[in-house]
């Protein structure tokens, strides 16, 4: 694999279909980015661990191994945020990429401007807010990207780590879902919320001692939701 300037973010596009992974690899490269590629579900795993990239693209159907496969092996070791491509706008293949640990998804066909912009969202640098974070027993180092239930800490995904960072920031506030996909996710325009509720259910798999009872991150009916409980 070849080395990129200092800098220069790495994008892994695992998809078979070739005039489209060209065409993605033209879009990248005039934004200065570099594109490794991938054609086949069963290599995606290998490739990625050679590429180390910044971010993949992964669509969701593939050869060998589909979409979901590939996105649930990667997150088995890693966090490198993933935004799924699909053909197919139904629900339960959305859903279902959603929750093996994509972090986003691009219906095709797609404008290119919308692609870049997903992937700008995802590779943007969080800026850290000073000091530390309670929500419940959880301490959230913002400027160490780290959360720890005493002296427990729990491995969170970039994506999942900035969802609740946003939320611990304004214990107090109730944020709608559109809030989130403009703080979190970087959508300024309508968008599908499912996104927030999908991510919300594998954060407190994660964060709360009882998923079905939570106490970190808590819905409030009609709105949204808001980090701790309600007062």
């Amino acid at each position: 694999m070849t080395d990129t300037p200092s800098g220069t973010p790495r994008v892994l596009v695992v998809d078979d279909d070739t005039a489209l992974a060209e065409m993605i690899g033209i879009v990248l490269r005039n934004e200065g980015i570099d594109p490794v590629f991938c054609a086949d579900g069963g290599e995606a795993l290998p490739v990625f661990r050679e590429a180390r990239p910044d971010l993949v693209l992964l669509d969701l159907m593939l050869p060998t191994l589909d979409g979901i496969q590939v996105c649930e092996r990667i997150r088995a070791e890693s966090g490198t945020p993933i935004i799924m491509l699909t053909a197919k706008s139904d629900t339960t293949d959305v859903v279902r990429g959603l929750e093996s640990g994509a972090d986003d998804y691009v219906v095709k066909p797609f404008n290119p401007k919308e692609l870049v912009a997903r992937i700008r969202a995802r590779l943007r640098p969080i800026t850290p807010d000073n000091g530390l974070l309670q929500i419940g027993d959880l301490t959230v180092d913002a400027a160490g990207h780290e959360v720890r239930r005493g002296g427990e800490r729990i491995s969170l995904t970039p994506l999942e780590f900035d969802l609740l960072r946003t939320l611990a920031s304004k214990p107090q506030q109730v944020f709608t879902r559109e809030m989130l996909l403009e703080q979190v996710w970087g959508y300024h325009y309508k968008a599908d919320t499912r996104l927030v509720n999908v991510h919300v259910q594998r954060l407190r798999a994660k964060v709360e001692e009882d998923p079905e009872n939570p106490r970190i991150v808590t819905t409030v009916r009609g709105v949204g939701y808001r980090a701790g409980a309600p007062s």
